[in-house]
C-alpha cells in the first residue's frame, strides 16, 4: 500500500489488516491500551460515571485529588460557567488517603482500567506520606502529583511555580512510589519548560499539563464575585490554545512522556495535542457536559486513523510540521 499524506506528512501504513489500529502508548513503565484518560477533578472517583461510560474502553481513569487528611473544600458557590469554559473553586474536597484506600480503591481495582491517583499536599512531607501509603496498594497504576498547591512552610508559595520546590516534591514522591510518577504542571508560571526540566531531572516518569489557569468572574447586579472564594481555576475550551502551546514547548524540552490536558472535547482536539508531542491526553471539563466524551474521543481517534490508513498512534505523536 502506498504512503498517504496527512497535513503535509507522509505516513507509511504497516502491513496487515488495515482496519486494525494500534493505539497503545507507554507512560513510563505503564502501557495503556489507548492514549485517552480522564482528568482529575472532573470524573469523581470514576464509579460515578460507570452508568454512562464504558470505562474499559479508556486508556486510564485519573481520580480526584487525594490529600493526607479529608478536606471539606470551599463554601458555595464553587462553580461558575464562563464564556467557553468554567471557573471552579471546589477547594480540593476529598475523603483523605485512608478512606480512599479503604472505601474507594476496592471498587476502583475491579473496574478493568488502569487507575491513576492524583495527590496533593501542603508540604513535601505530606506528599511523600500520601505516596508511601498508596505504594501499599498494588492496583494503583500511577501517581499524578498536583504541584499547584501552596507550600505552607514557605508562606503559601505554590510548589508549581518554583523549580526547586517542584523538584523536591518529585524526588520525595519518586523515592517511595512503587508506580510511575506523573507531575502535573501549573500554567501560572513564566517558563513552563523550566518547570518541566526541573521535575524531569528530579526523576518524574512523565508530566501532565496544563492545570487550570487562575481567573475570576463578577456578578454586576450584586457587584460581588460569582465565586465565594473570589478566584478559581479556569478550564474548558477557552484554555486549549494555551495548553496546546505549552504541551508543544515541553515536548521539545524533555524526553519523558507528556500528557496533554486543557480544553479537549473531541477527537480532533486530542489529535492536535498528540501532533504537538503529547503521548496521551486527558479529558476534563467536557465530562461535565457530556459524560461520554472520553469514550467518544477514543472512538474518534481510531476512526480517523482508519480513514487515513495510519496503523499506529506512535506514527502520529509529535509529527507536527512546523516548516
Amino acid at each position: 500500500m502506498e504512503p498517504v499524506t496527512v497535513d503535509g506528512k507522509a505516513f507509511a501504513p504497516r502491513e496487515g489488516n488495515s482496519s486494525q489500529v494500534d493505539l497503545r502508548v507507554n507512560i513510563g513503565s505503564l502501557q495503556l491500551q489507548n492514549p485517552v484518560m480522564t482528568a482529575s477533578g472532573t470524573f469523581g472517583y470514576a464509579r460515578e460515571f460507570e452508568d454512562f461510560v464504558n470505562l474499559q474502553r479508556l486508556g486510564a481513569v485519573v481520580v480526584k485529588g487525594i490529600s493526607l487528611s479529608p478536606r471539606a473544600g470551599n463554601p458555595p458557590p464553587r462553580v461558575v460557567e464562563t464564556a467557553c469554559g468554567m471557573l471552579n473553586a471546589i477547594g480540593l474536597e476529598n475523603v483523605g488517603v485512608e478512606r480512599f484506600i479503604s472505601d474507594k480503591m476496592p471498587n476502583l481495582s475491579v473496574l478493568g482500567v488502569p487507575v491513576i491517583v492524583n495527590i496533593l499536599g501542603d508540604s513535601v512531607e505530606e506528599y511523600q506520606e500520601i505516596a508511601r501509603r498508596l505504594a501499599e496498594v498494588e492496583s494503583i497504576a500511577a501517581i499524578e502529583v498536583n504541584i499547584s498547591c501552596p507550600n505552607v512552610k514557605k508562606g503559601g508559595v505554590a510548589f508549581g511555580t518554583d523549580p526547586q520546590m517542584a523538584a523536591a516534591v518529585t524526588q520525595a514522591v519518586k523515592g517511595v512510589s512503587r508506580a510511575p510518577v506523573i507531575v502535573k504542571l501549573s500554567p501560572n508560571v513564566t517558563d513552563i519548560s523550566l518547570m518541566a526540566r526541573a521535575v524531569a531531572e528530579a526523576g518524574a516518569d512523565a508530566v501532565s499539563l496544563i492545570n487550570t489557569l487562575i481567573g475570576m468572574a463578577i456578578d454586576l447586579p450584586t457587584r460581588r464575585p460569582r465565586l465565594a472564594n473570589v478566584i478559581g481555576g479556569l478550564s474548558g475550551p477557552a484554555i486549549k490554545p494555551v495548553a496546546l502551546r505549552m504541551v508543544y514547548q515541553v515536548a521539545q524540552t524533555v524526553s519523558i512522556p507528556v500528557i496533554g490536558v486543557g480544553g479537549i472535547a473531541s477527537a480532533d482536539d486530542a489529535l492536535e495535542f498528540l501532533l504537538a508531542g503529547a503521548s496521551a491526553v486527558q479529558v476534563g471539563t467536557a465530562n461535565l457536559v457530556n459524560p461520554r466524551t472520553s469514550e467518544e474521543v477514543v472512538a474518534g481517534i481510531s476512526a480517523y486513523f482508519r480513514q487515513h490508513h495510519i496503523a499506529s498512534v506512535r506514527d502520529w505523536i509529535g509529527a507536527l510540521q512546523v516548516s
